[in-house]
């Protein structure tokens, strides 16, 4: 069982905390808990395992009150507190592992509980898996490289750890600012190849403009003069 199966383990019933965004698992994301059937929400969370799921949500008529049943969410776990005196509060947040919302729960709470099921990728072959991963990883930090450049190349260039296939494919995917159309397709594709030769398209068409970008603002901060050759 993986590490993050190992965190969900044992639950069926999940809160719900339904949003217009999509969080993917090894995303962090921060909210502002005002709510009072949210505030309780989070009060029960932090007082059991610092968990609940966001699902992707946007109503497009008033008949719409809740996400549908069989659409996937990401269980959120609460890394930062911070309780505000009011009663609200700004949290952190880290995306742990998808799930498939079931059916709703009468629980008597003033949120939704859900009973989901949790899902990982799909295994696969790793002597296929990894070159697409590596590939995907330099694109991605061929890409970083540019936008650091074009940002000022303030401090240090960042390292970019290259983690696991699966948890790459995350990682990369939530550095971009996809729709939440095409984010969503991402969360919900259980091959791990699948999601990273679509990063790898995305990245392939991404990279040599940024970098022909980056190249043209080091010339207009260094008045002009470039030992490359850039066609415009």
């Amino acid at each position: 069982m993986s590490e993050a199966l190992d965190k969900v383990s044992g639950i069926k019933h999940l809160p719900l905390f339904p949003l217009p965004l999509i969080l993917l698992p090894s995303e962090f994301l921060p909210l502002h808990i005002f709510e009072d059937r949210y505030k309780q929400m989070l009060k029960d969370s932090l007082a059991d395992r610092k968990l609940f799921g966001i699902s992707y949500f946007e109503a497009k008529d008033e008949l719409q009150t809740k996400p549908p049943t069989s659409t996937i969410g990401c269980v959120a776990e609460v890394r930062e507190n911070q309780e505000l005196p009011d009663g609200r509060s700004n949290i952190l947040t880290m995306g742990v592992v998808r799930y498939r919302l079931i059916d709703y729960v009468e629980s008597g709470d003033p949120y939704f509980v859900g009973d989901v099921v949790f899902f990982e990728d799909e295994p696969e072959d790793v002597e296929t898996l990894q070159p697409l991963a590596d590939e995907v990883y330099g694109l991605f930090k061929r890409v970083a490289k540019a936008a650091f450049k074009l940002g000022g190349a303030r401090g240090r260039f960042p390292d970019i750890p290259q983690t696991a296939p699966e948890q790459l494919s995350f990682l990369v995917t939530a550095a971009f600012n996809l729709d939440n159309e095409l984010k969503y397709q991402m969360l919900e594709i259980t091959s791990t190849s699948s999601r990273l030769e679509k990063l790898r398209d995305i990245l392939n068409q991404a990279v040599s403009k940024m970098e022909d970008s980056a190249e043209i603002h080091k010339i207009a901060q260094g008045n002009g003069h470039s030992t490359k050759k850039i066609d415009l």
